[in-house]
């Protein structure tokens, strides 16, 4: 692989991990004082598991994005490779705005709205990817099931706390 390959990779990883940290920042206090407070259901995993999971999907996220950008660009459609990138910025943005809504302002209620549109968003690049790169689908797919399960327990949490 070419610098320049490994250069774009470590890019998107990067801008991946920043979202992350601002997600994290969001849901830091939050973990600790008011998460605690609320009804959750009997199947809502343990708070451990929720960072190994993410900082595997944000790594399986980045590659997939990468691979599916740079098979638009080898493909000689440049419009395509920006569209994705747009759209891969705009699911990072309303990933880590979840975990404001959610974590930081404390209203599942609005977090579940957004979470619908933000995973609306994730099968449009899951479609996507699917037609460029099949690796880059199949790396893509544990972020969309985690996500579709984090709508369900968010509605879930709202449901019970309303």
């Amino acid at each position: 692989m070419t610098n320049r390959k490994l250069g774009a990779l470590a890019a998107f990883i990067a801008v991946s991990f920043i979202a992350a940290g601002l997600g994290s920042a969001a849901t830091t206090g939050a973990i600790t004082t008011w998460y605690p407070t609320i009804i959750k259901p009997s199947w809502n995993p343990p708070n451990g598991v929720f960072a190994p999971v993410w900082t595997t999907l944000y790594l399986l996220m980045s590659i997939a994005a990468w691979r599916a950008w740079r098979a638009w660009r080898a493909a000689a459609t440049p419009a395509a490779a920006t569209k994705t990138l747009w759209l891969y910025a705009a699911q990072l943005i309303l990933n880590a705005l979840w975990s404001v809504l959610f974590f930081t302002l404390h209203r599942p209620d609005l977090a579940l709205i957004e979470i619908i549109l933000f995973l609306a968003l994730l099968i449009t690049l899951q479609v996507r990817f699917a037609r460029t790169d099949r690796l880059a689908a199949l790396l893509w797919s544990p972020y969309l099931a985690w996500v579709s399960f984090a709508t369900f327990l968010n509605g879930t949490i709202w449901w019970l706390n309303r």
